[in-house]
């Protein structure tokens, strides 16, 4: 069993990280889809924090061992949770930067045509001209 002392430092710590999520998402720097992954993980931190009898029976009723090894565990399903998230995010991304330089690359052909028929139409002006 923890101490409360050691209790409240890490409800202490889960708080102050919870200020500074909030803060980065105040300044656009995290995206809140990606913050609430966390925001979860800081809240049941939280709970387990408050009331650590709880995680002895959520272990139990997991049939985990020890309370530590299943914090070990959700730790573990959190990154595989994580890992997905960003891999589909980096996949909507890819696709988004394939259609950008798709798109990059037809208007730069346009650009071309358009330079070329300019300087078709300049050079029969001044062949008219002469």
């Amino acid at each position: 069993m923890m101490t409360a002392k050691l209790q409240i430092v890490i409800g202490f710590a889960i708080l102050v990280v919870f200020g500074i999520l909030v803060n980065m998402i105040r300044r656009r720097s995290l995206e809140l889809k990606y913050a609430l992954s966390w925001m979860a993980v800081l809240c049941a931190l939280f709970v387990f924090d408050c009331s650590p009898g709880l995680l002895i029976v959520v272990s139990d009723f997991l049939g985990i061992y020890a309370p530590v090894n299943m914090i070990f565990f959700l730790g573990f399903c959190f990154s595989l949770v994580i890992i997905f998230s960003l891999t589909v995010a980096l996949s909507r991304m890819s696709n988004s930067i394939r259609t950008l330089d798709q798109m990059v690359a037809l208007n730069e052909k346009r650009l071309k045509e358009l330079e070329g028929e300019l300087q078709r139409a300049k050079g029969k002006k001044e062949q008219e001209e002469e």
